[in-house]
């Protein structure tokens, strides 16, 4: 038996063959362009943490949202940086968040939404083989959390032959 770290960071659905859900599923994974069920339900247990929190904090501070966002500021201050909250939400605008809000702020669909990819399947092939960038840097995550404030600055490599403005592959207007 090995000792160690947990490597699973995500929850699997309590019962795995409901139509329904298994529809809904499969929707996401094809508007986000996702390779499989796993990244879908990181995502939703990165949302059931956010919720959970927020609760805590909700709970210590016995329901006055006011205290409570005051003792969140940290966290309410992460969320907004990387774009799950507006700047005017709060604390309990955090229980209403859906999946989607998360899945948005990936970069294989900012980039996609932003012009660099004609589709979220090319974008995450685009990302994964070193052609965009974020502020001058690599990345080749396609689940790397975009903060609002990098969204400018996302853009092709300009060693990648995407950086020519005449390649076939370059979405439309780009």
């Amino acid at each position: 038996m090995a000792l160690g770290r947990n490597t699973k960071f995500y929850e699997t659905p309590n019962h795995p063959f409901q139509g329904e859900r298994i529809a809904q599923e499969a929707d996401l994974l094809s508007r986000y362009g996702l390779s499989n069920k796993e990244e879908l339900w990181r995502a939703q247990s990165e949302l059931r943490d956010y919720r959970r929190e927020a609760r805590r904090l909700l709970g210590e501070a016995q329901g006055e949202v006011e205290v409570a966002a005051e003792a969140a500021a940290d966290f309410l201050a992460r969320l907004k940086r990387i774009g799950v909250l507006d700047e005017e939400d709060g604390l309990d605008d955090i229980l209403s968040l859906d999946v989607t809000d998360i899945l948005e702020r990936r970069l294989q669909t900012v980039a996609y939404r932003k012009g660099l990819a004609n589709t979220p399947n090319q974008a995450r092939q685009f990302i994964v083989h070193g052609h965009i960038t974020v502020d001058g840097a690599r990345v080749t995550r396609p689940s790397y959390k975009v903060d609002v404030a990098q969204e400018g600055v996302i853009d092709y490599d300009g060693t990648s032959p995407l950086a020519d403005d005449l390649h076939p592959e370059r979405a439309e207007g780009q």
